[in-house]
């Protein structure tokens, strides 16, 4: 049987001329001992599957609460790196591990989302080598970082999280390198997108005096930089024909570096994209051009494999899926992700929101493992084009729900503020999404609500400035107001981001909720994107369109991509509930209609309408044009309300109204009105249209 995961760990920085995967299966002992003294237990009674977690089936173990253990496994070093440092690599290990390697520790990390690795080449012997890791994860995790995972003693948000995947959960690999060698290389767009800034760091005996050539793929394009007595190197590569990365045109430049000196020759491969991402005001530019971000939360979880992909193609594939679903940006949620999820979406133009795993509590310790995974963070995936957004803190998970009242944790978010962006300052970033601000590129609030009504009038209110703060609710009879900031970070002149939100329990709940609640958001100009909750369900969360398995759910007929598309319609419309938007007394009524578009150019074209039953998808054909149904609307401005008066087929008594916008013989914008007449007699008025005031 292939061993899993068999593609290189590391994209960006690819050294997969000389490499060696150690994925597959290793011995495996459980063993509560917390000891340090020895490589290992006697006896290894199990086998596991490496990369997955021990709590997964896919591990073959399926070990719950199990806080410590041990992994073995022999390897042979190719004849071909004979003269080479031969280094073993781990991509993320949950959460505490100590390595050995023919009986001698070589490495102990702590950090269950970042990446280390040890130069093992002077206890190496001949023919087979053996490597053995201990590793523990505590049940109790609230001072140490672990996202999602369940803790016990419980999280605070213990409602909204899953099965620990403790152990090693990424590859494991080695890599021959020269004792001279490349350990960073940093590759980043000019300011004016007309080349790419080169920031090598080079490491070993002869760093001073090295060489580094740099070549661009496919371009006439290569420099040689000197190595300086600090073992850094920086530069620019020139490019005569910039080509931008955007969604559109995910164009990637990949840069081969050849380091020669005395100790030999090393060989990496980076990558990176030219694109900009500003803020202006309250508006977010990719490359000079106005962005709304239309996103979507990603968790990073699977059904049998925990918090690891099963494949490679998992990883792409849950970027597919949101592209399809209309998104252009993905909030991979509190999870350092595995680096190729931010290669594929590298390669496919999903734009990405990134962020590290919250802690559980308020303490001195929770505050400092929170902050190293910081500069791991932007080291391992600052080339990306595709990370447009840095995250830190999440509604104040790990500082107890308290950042208003307590100065002592705004100065913790206020300094890994400030960490963040000195190690990047080309990116946005956000410093506790969701609740209050205490310095921030972006002001985004995360508010869910049930009602329709509520939620028109509490978006209405936050955005045209006459309410600052929102509601939240925190437990069934526990419901606290918000504040969007202390005192002393700006409430205007930022872009506003809601970065969840969602409602309903079923399918077809959820699917009226997206649909009408992401049209209240479309609505505000002043607004610079959304995150929906989410794109799929975990183990008990049901809050996705699409299942645990990534199978499509019944959302009664909506389709996402006709919510979250460029060009949408937005209808004056206060709806009641599911299968009744709007109720009537009569077969006839008017809505008026608008147009939301973000698009580089107006758009203007004939509105059209056709019926089915309430929750039947939209027909091939987009019905029949409404007189005196032009609609138009200019770039990011929404468009002025068109009358369109509609009557029930006759013989219904209820119907699924479809409204699609036709340019050119295209559809270019779709959405659905449900109206019944049954229940209308309770109601004084024939039609809930909202007024125009």
């Amino acid at each position: 049987m292939p061993a899993p995961r068999p593609e290189y760990p590391q994209p960006h920085f690819d050294r997969s001329h000389a490499w060696l995967s150690l994925n597959g299966t290793w011995d495996f002992r459980a063993d509560a001992t917390a000891q340090h003294t020895e490589a290992g237990p006697d006896g290894y009674d199990q086998q596991i599957t490496v990369p997955f977690a021990w709590e997964t089936p896919a591990s073959g173990i399926a070990a719950h609460w199990l806080q410590t253990a041990w992994y073995r496994r022999t390897f042979t070093v190719p004849s071909s790196w004979q003269g080479q440092r031969v280094v073993l690599h781990f991509g993320a290990v949950h959460h505490e591990a100590t390595v050995w390697v023919n009986g001698t520790e070589v490495a102990h990390h702590e950090g269950g989302y970042t990446p280390f690795d040890a130069d093992v080449t002077d206890v190496l012997g001949d023919g087979e080598q053996q490597v053995v890791v201990r590793v523990h994860s505590p049940a109790d995790k609230l001072d140490i970082a672990h996202g999602k995972q369940r803790s016990m003693p419980r999280d605070d948000y213990d409602g909204v999280c899953f099965t620990p995947s403790s152990g090693i959960w990424q590859s494991v690999w080695l890599t021959a390198r020269p004792a001279t060698h490349l350990a960073s290389l940093r590759l980043r767009p000019a300011t004016d997108l007309a080349g790419i800034t080169v920031e090598a760091t080079v490491q070993g005996p002869s760093a001073d005096g090295a060489r580094l050539t740099l070549r661009v793929r496919d371009e006439d394009t290569t420099v040689t930089l000197d190595v300086g007595a600090d073992g850094r190197a920086v530069g620019q590569l020139p490019l005569s024909r910039p080509r931008l990365w955007s969604p559109e045109d995910p164009h990637l430049y990949y840069v081969d570096a050849r380091l020669t000196s005395s100790d030999g020759t090393d060989r990496v491969t980076g990558y990176t994209g030219l694109r900009s991402i500003t803020v202006d005001g309250e508006t977010l530019y990719l490359n000079g051009r106005h962005l709304f971000v239309r996103g979507v939360l990603d968790q990073g979880y699977w059904p049998d494999t925990g918090i690891t992909a099963p494949d490679d193609e998992a990883l792409r594939r849950d970027l597919e899926l949101a592209a399809q679903a209309g998104y252009n940006l993905v909030r991979k949620h509190l999870k350092l992700e595995d680096p190729r999820f931010i290669h594929h979406a590298d390669s496919l133009g999903m734009l990405l929101w990134a962020e590290p795993a919250s802690t559980g509590r308020f303490s001195a310790e929770s505050t400092a493992r929170f902050a190293e995974q910081i500069e791991p963070m932007v080291e391992r995936d600052g080339n990306s084009p595709a990370i447009v957004i840095w995250g830190l803190y999440n509604e104040e998970w790990g500082l107890d729900w308290d950042v208003p009242g307590d100065p002592a944790k705004q100065q913790a978010v206020r300094e890994a503020f400030d960490r963040l962006k000195a190690l990047d300052p080309t990116r946005p970033a956000v410093d506790n999404s969701g609740w209050t601000h205490v310095r921030t590129d972006l002001l985004d609030w995360h508010y869910y609500d049930e009602s329709a009504a509520q939620w028109a009038t509490t978006i209405a209110d936050l955005l045209s400035g006459d309410r600052d703060d929102f509601p939240v609710k925190l437990g069934p009879d526990w419901v606290v107001r918000k504040q969007l900031a202390v005192p002393g970070q700006p409430l205007r002149g930022l872009p506003n981001l809601n970065s969840e939100y969602g409602g309903g329990f079923t399918g077809l709940e959820r699917a009226w909720h997206l649909r009408w609640q992401t049209q209240e958001l479309r609505r505000h100009d002043r607004l610079a994107g959304y995150v929906y909750t989410e794109l799929y369900d975990i183990e008990h969360e049901s809050a996705g369109l699409l299942d645990f398995h990534r199978r499509t759910k019944d959302l009664a007929g909506v389709d996402p991509a006709h919510v979250n598309a460029a060009t949408t319609l937005v209808l004056d419309v206060t709806p009641v509930a599911p299968g009744r938007d709007l109720l009537i007394s009569g077969r006839e009524f008017t809505v008026p209609v608008r147009v939301s578009h973000h698009g580089s150019e107006p758009v203007a074209g004939t509105l059209h309408t056709s019926w089915t039953p309430v929750y039947g998808p939209a027909t091939a054909s987009p019905g029949s044009p409404v007189p005196s149904g032009r609609a138009e609307a200019k770039p990011y401005v929404l468009g002025e309300p068109i009358a369109v008066h509609a009557v029930l087929p006759d013989g219904w008594t209820s119907g699924r109204l479809h409204l699609a916008l036709v340019t050119a013989g295209t559809v270019v914008a779709r959405t659905v009105l449900d109206v019944d007449t049954r229940t209308a007699r309770h109601i004084g008025d024939d039609v809930q249209a909202r007024s125009e005031d």
